[in-house]
């Protein structure tokens, strides 16, 4: 299997001023006594097509990072990252939405954004719509939903539309509880998939192993284990 994901020596620091006016002169010049927070220290992992890999450490580790170079909302500041395929993310769920835009619009929006053509959304279309499951809802612009309703939404349309690469950041709690194990099923469904590629991040060790066959430990931007599931909750137990 090839590479589908690839991360070679990957630097990202953030810098955290006092506030906008700080920030805003960022932009233009180097600003000494800037507090810097290193979330990569040149990383270097792979992941192959089809792995279900879960991203486990402490907060401040590097996991959301990961998933937000890997989405394009942010860049490294050194090293290559190399991504091949559709990338669906599980984060943040309405995002992309027009919030003038119906339901249904909304549906060819997001997965236009996701690389679909319009024959391909159209095949997918109802699926999207009777796993959201918000009825009449789905032919009146977003604004009108609750943010759980949006939420259903938006997970719906990322978890039936074929992506390549499946990004979950603890994005399971959506709407009520009948709904949530409804998606726990999709989650599981698609983890079956052997050309899907999961990356999930989560403080849950029980859903790691029943949703990963591979694990990555980082802290404070380092990796410091990879291997199986049961071997890297293993360790993770041994180190926190």
């Amino acid at each position: 299997m090839e590479n589908i994901i690839e991360f070679n020596n990957v630097y990202k620091v953030y810098k955290l001023y006092k506030n906008d006016k700080e920030r805003f002169i960022g932009l233009f010049k180097d600003k000494k006594n800037v507090v810097k927070k290193i979330a990569t220290n040149y990383l270097t992992f792979s992941i192959k097509k089809g792995e279900k890999v879960a991203l486990l450490g402490p907060n401040g580790a590097g996991k959301s990072t990961i998933l937000k170079m890997i989405t394009d909302v942010c860049f490294p500041d050194e090293g290559s990252i190399t991504v091949r395929g559709k990338v669906g993310a599980l984060l943040e769920l309405s995002a992309g939405f027009d919030m003038e835009f119906t339901g249904r619009e909304n549906i060819y929006l997001k997965a236009t954004l996701l690389g679909l053509s319009k024959k391909e959304i159209k095949k997918i279309e109802q699926d999207i719509i009777d796993f959201a499951d918000i009825k009449e809802y789905i032919d009146q612009p977003v604004r009108m939903y609750s943010s759980g309703m949006k939420a259903r939404l938006g997970f719906s349309i990322i978890v039936n539309s074929n992506v390549d690469i499946l990004i979950i950041d603890e994005a399971l709690s959506v709407g009520d509880k009948d709904f949530r194990v409804k998606c726990l099923n999709k989650i599981k469904e698609l983890s079956s998939k052997n050309d899907v590629t999961m990356l999930f991040v989560t403080h849950s060790l029980v859903l790691a192993k029943d949703f990963c066959d591979r694990g990555i430990i980082l802290n404070r931007g380092h990796l410091v284990f990879d291997g199986s599931i049961d071997d890297t909750i293993s360790e993770y137990n041994r180190l926190f």
